[in-house]
């Protein structure tokens, strides 16, 4: 019987064992010690047929139904935005829902020229020279923009210094990246919810390859680019900076201040939340690092007609398997994420990005002073985007536990992020919370805090 269509039949399985002369499976593992081979089945429930599993999945669907009606203060790395329905349309077109890797420019023009359109807005939101075709998500991207910073100088300064009010989880990222290849990473406290100027200065020496910055931070408050920008030009330091592109339709550039590399998640531009992924890392530069940016570029030509056209250019196809020379390992791209990013930015435009980056910061400022006039501590004064933080007289999670049952999703308990913040909410307003949602969440948060004192 020909199974062409089915992955490996035991039929197939026994023919490719006899090919290569071993009688079982667990032959091709010797050269692996036993003490560290898993002996035993996996702990994994009985495989179903189509009709059973449908059914499993409807029933834990069934389960998401109270969640999906919440309204949601929660951010901390990734937003519920407004998303223009023209970008489920254009994403579910076969030609790019199924498209292949683009390294075939005769039948991939279509694909091209959607990411050479992401790149090119990417470059205008950041203020920067290029961008590339997008990275895996934000937090490998600053990763692979701090791996960049220290291939600079024939790779001779180890030290990237970085904020402690970059995302936890970016600064996890950070910190794996840099094991390979030995680099250290400085970190340099808060104050008052923003990079301590003063103490950034100071850990910033001569083996500094990079200083890196979020814009807005973790917290939601404004960096001051230009002072960063300073601090690392005294020791001639690459300035990173890890931005939220949706508040860049508003605040200015990094490109402005002088950032040598620009990167972020370009989830908050058409990219639903999917349950923290899989989403859009961006990675923007100057020209003078072009050689160096990892993952794909393409570039803008023309065909012997003198046609428009688009391919994959200064970097061969798999220039990134030579591990000792490449400036890094990634050699593909969310090609379908990024497309949603474009068309997104495409549907809105510079009038509708600045409208929505508008919204976010008015909504903000709005409740904040609703909570502050209702007693509930802001704990930072400083000008801050979409995310702010307010101290709460007990525990987040009970806060939180509480919200839902009134059909609200509660902000991020810092607690998690550090012991000294607990009983601290990080809380998160956009573009679709409307002025009744905002008062309805400060008057539960009243309520429940009042019940406590």
């Amino acid at each position: 019987m020909d199974y062409r269509y089915l992955p490996v039949t035991g039929e197939d399985k026994e023919e490719m064992l006899k090919t290569i002369g071993v009688d079982a499976i667990d032959e091709l593992f010797e050269d692996v010690p036993e003490n560290i081979r898993f002996a035993g089945e996996m702990d994994l429930p009985k495989a179903l047929g189509e009709t059973d599993l449908l059914k499993e999945m409807k029933r834990l669907s069934d389960r998401n139904a109270n969640v999906q009606d919440c309204v949601s203060y929660l951010g901390a790395g990734v937003y519920e935005h407004y998303i223009p329905t023209v970008v489920d349309h254009v994403l579910r077109r076969s030609e790019f829902y199924t498209a292949y890797t683009p390294y075939q420019p005769e039948i991939s023009q279509g694909e091209l020229q959607a990411i050479f359109e992401f790149q090119t807005m990417i470059s205008e939101l950041t203020g920067m020279d290029i961008a590339n075709s997008s990275m895996y998500d934000g937090p490998t991207a600053l990763a692979e923009a701090a791996l960049m910073a220290a291939s600079e100088n024939r790779g001779k300064r180890r030290t990237i210094v970085v904020s402690e009010t970059i995302h936890p989880e970016a600064l996890d990222v950070l910190k794996t990246y840099a094991a390979g290849p030995g680099l250290t990473v400085k970190i340099v406290p808060e104050k008052d919810g923003r990079t301590d100027l003063d103490k950034l200065e100071k850990t910033i020496d001569a083996d500094t390859a990079g200083v890196i910055v979020q814009y807005p931070n973790f917290y939601g408050t404004i960096e001051d680019l230009a002072a960063v920008r300073q601090a690392a030009d005294k020791e001639n330091s690459l300035m990173i900076v890890s931005a939220n592109p949706l508040s860049l339709g508003i605040l200015t550039p990094p490109g402005h201040f002088g950032a040598d590399i620009v990167a972020g998640d370009a989830q908050p531009l058409g990219i639903p939340m999917q349950f923290g992924g899989p989403h859009c890392g961006f990675f923007a530069t100057t020209k003078k690092h072009i050689r160096k940016v990892p993952g794909r570029l393409v570039g803008q030509t023309e065909d012997e007609d003198g046609s428009r056209g688009y391919v994959l250019t200064l970097q061969a196809r798999e220039q990134h398997i030579r591990r000792d020379k490449a400036t890094s390992n990634i050699c593909s791209n969310q090609a379908l994420n990024a497309l949603a990013a474009s068309v997104a930015m495409t549907a809105l435009g510079k009038k509708g990005l600045r409208e929505t980056a508008e919204r976010n910061i008015k909504g903000t400022h709005f409740l904040k002073q609703l909570l502050k006039q209702k007693g509930i501590q802001v704990v930072h004064e400083s000008p801050s985007f979409n995310e702010f933080v307010i101290n709460l007289s007990r525990p987040v999670s009970e806060v939180n536990e509480q919200l839902f049952q009134h059909g609200i999703i509660g902000g991020y308990d810092l607690g998690k992020v550090s012991a000294d913040k607990k009983g601290q909410m990080l809380v998160c307003v956009t573009e679709l919370r409307t002025r009744e949602q905002l008062e309805t969440f400060a008057d539960q948060l009243e309520v429940l805090i009042h019940e406590t004192a």
